[in-house]
């Protein structure tokens, strides 16, 4: 008789996960698990219970491999839609739940980017993880909005040549600044307590939040671009792309990583606004 294996879980999926969901089906190597277990341990620290957020994913590797993980209520968009759902579950819920979205980079810089720009116009209480694997990885592994330049790709066999939000002056992260976001950051998924810092401020700013967190894919971007599927060489070609905002960049710097803009709880958040105006409404009515 064979013997019979136990799957063994940390504390974070023991308080927070559905255990027939872990482990997940990502892809050997895959970095997605590094950013969602940051997530996880900065609403563990900021003392967060499953029933004070709602989880929402979308599609692609990030939304596929986090959706039905969270234990309470949750629900999944449509490609890039997921931003305006949320719009409509905030005005419909009490003002301490959290709304927390795990995007992926087409999601959120690509087909979703007019609803990620109006959430973030309207100051919409919301935490967005972006987790970026460098291109459509999940049909695969054409580049995106946010691919690096020159970078190998199923759909760029010759290098991506196309702008993109990154790079040549542009950066997403400030297109959203001055659309209204009231909290920004970027990481790379080995940056550990670093992000787990950014995730909090987000966590508990009332308003538009987003975390933009680059991950390794193995399984296509580094079998294309650097001709392996090695993980580490894979982790430190993403390492050795980034520095820290308060390091000087040098020639290979793709990625700043770290708080980008923080203005927590400086403008009024929509719901709000509209709780407000409707009770002004309401009063100049005699209602």
């Amino acid at each position: 008789m064979e013997p019979k294996l136990e799957k063994v879980y940390d504390y974070l999926t023991e308080k927070y996960l559905r255990t027939r969901k872990i482990p997940s089906t990502a892809c050997p190597g895959c970095g997605l698990g590094q950013g969602h277990k940051a997530l996880l341990q900065a609403i563990h620290e900021l003392d967060y219970k499953v029933e004070d957020i709602i989880w929402g994913t979308s599609i692609g590797c990030a939304g596929r491999q986090t959706f039905a993980t969270w234990k309470g209520d949750g629900f999944a968009g449509t490609h890039g839609r997921v931003y305006a759902i949320a719009t409509g579950l905030r005005l419909a819920i009490p003002p301490e739940k959290k709304i927390v979205l795990t995007v992926g980079d087409g999601d959120a810089f690509g087909i979703g980017l007019n609803h990620l720009l109006n959430a973030a116009r309207r100051n919409v209480d919301m935490t967005i993880a972006v987790f970026d694997n460098l291109g459509y990885q999940s049909t695969g592994g054409q580049y995106s909005w946010v691919t690096p330049e020159g970078a190998v790709t199923a759909s760029s066999p010759y290098g991506m040549y196309e702008p993109n939000w990154l790079e040549g002056g542009r950066d997403i992260l400030m297109m959203l600044k001055e659309a209204g976001a009231t909290f920004l950051a970027r990481h790379v998924s080995m940056d550990g307590e670093f992000m787990v810092e950014s995730f909090k401020r987000a966590l508990k700013n009332r308003g538009f939040s987003l975390v933009h967190v680059i991950f390794p894919c193995i399984t296509n971007f580094a079998n294309t671009h650097l001709g392996s599927r090695d993980t580490i060489k894979m982790f430190n070609w993403i390492k050795g792309h980034a520095r820290r905002i308060d390091e000087e960049p040098d020639e290979k710097t793709i990625w700043r990583t770290g708080i980008y803009y923080d203005a927590s709880n400086t403008r009024i958040e929509f719901a709000r606004l509209m709780r407000e105006n409707l009770q002004r409404i309401q009063r100049r009515s005699g209602l």
